[in-house]
């Protein structure tokens, strides 16, 4: 062959070579991706949200009179019993400090009231013998009458005598019993912190638990001065727990009474529950964000036995899941594989290694899987975790997560 054109035909092969190796390189590469099937089976859908466990009946003892509060002897978990642990002991206030001018105005109150209590003593004397020379007056009149010497009017006359001489004497008597009273009432005026009120025993008040169960906080330990219905401490049985939950209130409309309830995040194995009531009324709450919230109490019982859950107590932090709905016999597709369009759900399906956009109907929501009505079939494949870069018609390279 002539070498000339068997130059031509290398230089021509060389090209078509590079030209080759162009075009390969342009066409896209296949996009790694991971997948999920689309099944059918049990779907549940839930309300999850933190939780906080609580005595069913919290006693709250507060202290009846305004006084001083001893320092309790108990500490947080101690046993007590209804009508026989002494909680808390109280003794009377101490007086309270007089200023100079308030002090001399007692003390001259007081001295007007010795005096008044020596002048009712002394009219007790005075009439004590006025009603003695009455009864001796009165047996003379006697006397004289049995003799016929006086007229029955004159004895009438030492006998009304005598006995208005017994009532005056009683009315002082009277009058200095007041006088003593009042005596009492200015030195009492004039007592200062410090000084014995009574007996320690005679003025005590001691509070019994109201009932059976555990203390469950101190709300005050030391001794010190409280004013009637000022809370000393709670008490509470923490074998009768409940736990309670606040939902936004959209959530809250979802879930009815007797709902089944799955209790985890306390620290041990999964528990039962059931929702007991839902609080009618709702408030406000500041989320994290400072966002106003509108919350409503859901209040829910344990189902499994106590021992599984008695290290639980009082305020102990649980995770909820509240069942809402449930499906037996559901198409599903996990729950990564959705993304939001403008006019309602998509996914990208696997056919013959390539992805192919298909929009769904979808139904009830899960954390991991979400209920298809319409749009896939059973055992297809979806992209799970679709990004910019997978598209309609894009070859794609399944990833082995095995």
């Amino acid at each position: 062959m002539n070498p000339r054109i068997m130059k031509r035909l290398l230089i021509a092969a060389a090209g078509i070579g590079v030209a080759g190796l162009v075009v390969v390189a342009m066409l896209p590469a296949a996009v790694p991706v991971d997948v999920g099937t689309v099944t059918r089976g049990r779907l549940v859908a839930t309300v999850n949200e933190e939780g906080q466990t609580r005595v069913r009946d919290i006693y709250t003892v507060s202290s009846p009179v305004a006084g001083r509060l001893l320092r309790l002897g108990h500490d947080v978990g101690d046993d007590v019993a209804a009508g026989e642990t002494i909680l808390a002991r109280i003794l009377p206030s101490d007086p309270s400090f007089l200023d100079v001018r308030t002090e001399a105005e007692l003390q001259a109150e007081l001295e007007s009231s010795r005096a008044s209590l020596r002048l009712a003593e002394a009219d007790v004397q005075r009439r004590s013998a006025e009603r003695d020379f009455a009864e001796a007056e009165l047996m003379r009149t006697q006397a004289l009458k049995a003799r016929g010497n006086v007229s029955e009017a004159a004895l009438d006359r030492r006998r009304m005598a005598y006995n208005t001489a017994i009532a005056a004497m009683h009315e002082a008597e009277a009058a200095v019993a007041v006088a003593q009273s009042q005596l009492r009432r200015s030195e009492a005026a004039l007592m200062e912190p410090g000084d014995e009120v009574c007996g320690e025993r005679r003025c005590l008040i001691e509070i019994a638990s109201p009932a059976n169960g555990r203390v469950l906080r101190l709300l005050q330990e030391s001794e010190a001065v409280v004013q009637a219905g000022q809370g000393i401490i709670e008490v509470g049985d923490p074998r009768d727990l409940e736990i309670v939950v606040d939902l936004l209130s959209s959530e809250a409309v979802q879930v009815t009474d007797g709902a089944p309830v799955t209790i985890e995040g306390w620290g041990g194995a999964s528990l039962r529950a059931r929702v007991r009531r839902v609080e009618p009324f709702g408030f406000t709450k500041v989320s994290a964000l400072g966002v106003d919230e509108q919350r409503v109490n859901v209040i829910i019982d344990f189902v499994d036995d106590r021992q599984q859950w008695q290290n639980l107590g009082h305020g102990f932090r649980v995770d909820v899941r509240i069942e809402v709905w449930r499906g037996e016999d559901v198409l599903k597709v996990p729950a990564s594989a959705l993304f939001r369009m403008a006019d309602g759900w998509g996914v990208f399906a696997v056919d013959n290694g390539r992805a192919r956009f298909r929009g769904v109907e979808a139904g009830r929501f899960t954390p991991t899987a979400v209920e298809i009505l319409s749009g896939l079939s059973a055992g297809e494949q979806v992209v799970l975790h679709p990004g910019v870069s997978v598209e309609d018609g894009v070859k794609l390279e399944i990833r082995d997560i095995s």
